[in-house]
């Protein structure tokens, strides 16, 4: 996990994790279920980009949350499903659509232009997998990382994990890594050997209607004290927490049931596994 200091000051390189948003029926119970879990604040909402709201930890904007779009909804006529989207950096959204397509993906938003702010697409892996790509303008991406409330970490989680590892890495230059572990199927994806991306095959520990997703997790100085608080929102715990080399974390399913992941980095037990190349 990379758990510092990618920065937005100058152009990301091309893969890296830029950014993430997630769209809420209720944006005012998100406010408040976000704002006690991970001490975000809020900007105005954009009216001009459907209420489109940047979250802050310690001024820093590190997301954002929207309402649906009218008329947008689950493709099965219900209520749309909530979720985080992270964006990955592109030099060239036409060029990053192309490679989706031709990697069997589909482009489900895009690519299109954001104001002056950037340019953007929403994409779809072979195995269900959404995620985006988002190419700067004067939006560089998250002011902060790997402090409480802001984005560290994040991990494409599938069944179709031999889709993934052929998909992700056709689209974006990464190198893969896979953790020497015969218990999990984890791999990790680099760009300029570091990593920013991770990949875990879903067991049969995840039931059968939890869709594939990308994982994104937050981080916060206590997990137990905020898993805690998100209890009080009606907030479920799917797994952990548990310690790891990396950090103590948990995942969760928030109370409009976008899963998310929280992550104390300062709290680390165990060595630091040694990651094998793929050939």
């Amino acid at each position: 996990m990379n758990r510092e200091g990618i920065t937005m000051t100058e152009r990301p390189a091309e893969g890296v994790p830029v950014w993430a948003d997630a769209m809420f029926t209720d944006l005012e119970g998100a406010k408040r279920f976000y704002g006690d879990v991970l001490g975000w604040t809020y900007g105005e909402e954009a009216t001009e980009y459907g209420d489109y709201t940047q979250a802050y930890a310690g001024g820093k904007a590190v997301a954002a949350i929207v309402p649906p779009m009218p008329g947008q909804g689950d493709g099965g006529g219900g209520a749309p499903r909530s979720a985080w989207c992270l964006y990955l950096a592109s030099p060239d959204v036409e060029e990053t659509a192309r490679k989706v397509r031709e990697g069997g993906g589909e482009v489900v938003m895009g690519p299109m232009a954001v104001g002056e702010f950037g340019k953007m697409l929403v994409a779809r892996d072979p195995g269900g997998v959404v995620f985006g790509a988002w190419q700067p303008g004067t939006h560089r991406g998250f002011e902060a990382r790997a402090v409480p409330g802001a984005y560290c970490w994040a991990e494409v989680t599938t069944r179709d994990a031999d889709a993934a590892d052929a998909f992700f890495p056709a689209v974006f230059p990464y190198a893969t890594k896979r953790m020497p572990d015969e218990h999990v199927d984890f791999k990790v994806f680099e760009v300029g050997g570091e990593p920013v991306l991770g990949r875990m095959r879903m067991d049969e520990g995840f039931p059968p209607e939890v869709p594939p997703y990308v994982s994104v997790y937050f981080t916060v100085d206590d997990v137990d004290a905020a898993i805690g608080r998100a209890r009080t929102h009606g907030a479920k715990v799917v797994f952990g927490p548990v310690d790891s080399p990396f950090g103590r974390f948990a995942a969760l399913v928030d109370p409009q049931g976008a899963p998310f992941s929280l992550i104390d980095v300062a709290r680390t037990e165990g060595e630091t596994p040694e990651l094998i190349p793929e050939s």
